[in-house]
């Protein structure tokens, strides 16, 4: 496929140009926009925005925002200037599980309702944006993905350090469901997601193991041989994180990938223990 990617130069975006057999545009930002050619493209897959890591200051909210909803519809209009038959098949959009907002042990998938909080308003109006480009004739898929486990960028780097050093522990009261997916399996299902034309809509990128905070911290631990014994108690996080800590780090939802199993999509990474086991080697 030819496939113009946003974000490339991002964690995932990196193992995506790295896949064999497909033809690949990586695409600028540019001000108040994306450098992005009228060509014969086959998919657009829209990944890039401003990282959620940080203090959600007023002004990292904006900037969030400005990367996601505001661009994504700047990148949208783009599309709606080129020939019809010049527009990508398909635009890929990332989002995130956030969507689904804190939902505690309720099963959630595709079909569920969006939840409350900053992340799942952020989820629902960048996916409105990108929903927007069915209006040109394009296929529309939304990836609403958990946090993505790989060697080499996201969260792993940095837990693994942490854990090594045996000061990992849960986080709140480890109650909470944490979405995660291999990076492999990532890349598999937004190449899927690309080339599969009966997928549209929402698609849920996370494995269909789902582990609460405590059972990924006791897994990670096991897994690497160290002990977990430490404990960030909920306030202190909400004092020092305030509402990042909140939605990112003690909420929570139980994400099952229905969609993606029912088009057959075969997990290489299915359980916890599975994926960090290639992940420590």
């Amino acid at each position: 496929m030819r496939i113009a990617l946003t974000g490339a130069s991002g964690f995932i975006g990196r193992h995506l140009t790295a896949t064999a057999g497909h033809e690949w545009t990586r695409v600028s930002r540019r001000e108040g926009g994306f450098a992005i050619s009228e060509t014969k493209l086959d998919a657009l897959v829209h990944l890039a925005g401003e990282s959620l890591m940080g203090f959600w200051s007023a002004a990292k909210k904006q900037r969030m925002w400005q990367s996601r909803v505001e661009l994504t519809k700047r990148l949208v209009e783009q599309l709606g200037t080129w020939k019809a038959e010049n527009r990508p098949e398909v635009l890929v959009c990332a989002s995130g599980a956030g969507f689904y907002g804190d939902r505690g042990e309720e099963l959630l998938d595709e079909f569920s309702n969006a939840g409350g909080g900053f992340l799942a308003e952020l989820c629902i109006e960048w996916g409105k944006a990108a929903q927007a480009a069915e209006s040109l004739g394009m296929r529309v898929v939304t990836l609403r993905t958990g946090m993505v486990l790989g060697a080499d960028g996201g969260a792993f780097p940095l837990l693994r350090r942490v854990f090594g050093f045996g000061l990992g522990g849960r986080l709140g009261s480890g109650r909470q469901f944490m979405p995660w997916i291999h990076v492999d399996d990532a890349v598999a299902l937004i190449l899927k997601a690309a080339g599969d034309s009966t997928l549209r809509g929402p698609l849920n990128l996370t494995a269909p193991q789902a582990v609460t905070n405590a059972e990924f911290t006791q897994t990670l631990a096991r897994v690497l041989k160290r002990p977990a014994f430490f404990h960030a108690p909920a306030f202190t996080l909400k004092l020092l994180l305030r509402d990042m800590a909140t939605e990112m780090f003690l909420g929570g939802q139980r994400v099952q990938p229905r969609v993606a199993l029912e088009h057959g999509h075969v997990f290489k990474h299915a359980t916890l223990e599975s994926a960090l086991h290639a992940l420590v080697g």
